[in-house]
């Protein structure tokens, strides 16, 4: 994970007594919070233990010393589910809202999707959630969605736009840019040799997606 890219996203996590880094691939974020004092103990899991094994690597000082333990499991079923803050990024939202599903919503939660973002913010709005923070940020080279909230707090008011980029994505100039790159993108592909159905189906995102950077459509 790319520094620009760790430090943005750890912006978003607050300071806790217990952490969790879900799918933690190298365990970045959780040496971050470790370091900075942001948390007493933590939690780094991976369903891989080839991929959790860099992360006792980087780890080992906090794990030797009882503030970390490295559990090799399927989402959240080897978490505690009284940790207090979770953190899960890297993966698609689809695959979060299916760890979601097959174990419980954390207390607190930072989820960075790498793709269907809409879907994740739907289930969580859906479950009755209190989304804090839906923004975007960039690295310089990528895009990322961040979700931040709570188990608690029933997030009202979302629109066409809020669901599909995020609520505070759309006054982000961040946004913006990303939003003209996936617009010349879609443009370019319309292009391309495709079904009457595909065609159609792209011309509607492409109004769509004109229509929220335009301010037309929210």
């Amino acid at each position: 994970m790319p520094a620009q890219r760790i430090k943005k996203l750890c912006a978003y996590l607050d300071a806790c007594k217990t952490f969790a880094d879900v799918a933690c691939d190298h365990g970045y974020c959780t040496r971050y919070m470790l370091d900075n004092g942001l948390c007493e103990s933590a939690t780094v899991s991976d369903i891989s233990d080839k991929s959790l094994s860099k992360a006792r690597a980087l780890l080992s000082g906090y794990i030797e010393g009882g503030r970390c333990a490295a559990v090799c499991c399927d989402g959240l079923c080897g978490i505690d589910p009284a940790t207090e803050q979770v953190l899960i990024a890297g993966i698609g939202g689809e695959e979060i809202v299916s760890i979601l599903k097959n174990s419980f919503i954390p207390e607190r939660f930072v989820f960075q999707p790498m793709k269907n973002a809409e879907t994740l913010r739907r289930f969580l709005i859906g479950k009755g959630c209190g989304i804090t923070a839906d923004d975007v940020f960039s690295d310089g080279r990528n895009y990322y969605f961040v979700i931040k909230g709570a188990r608690g707090g029933n997030t009202v008011g979302y629109t066409p736009a809020c669901y599909a980029y995020g609520r505070d994505s759309l006054n982000n100039p961040v946004f913006k840019d990303y939003l003209r790159r996936e617009l010349e993108k879609k443009r370019e592909y319309l292009t391309r040799k495709m079904s009457r159905e595909q065609s159609e189906r792209l011309e509607r995102q492409v109004r769509f997606m004109q229509g929220v950077l335009e301010g037309e459509i929210d």
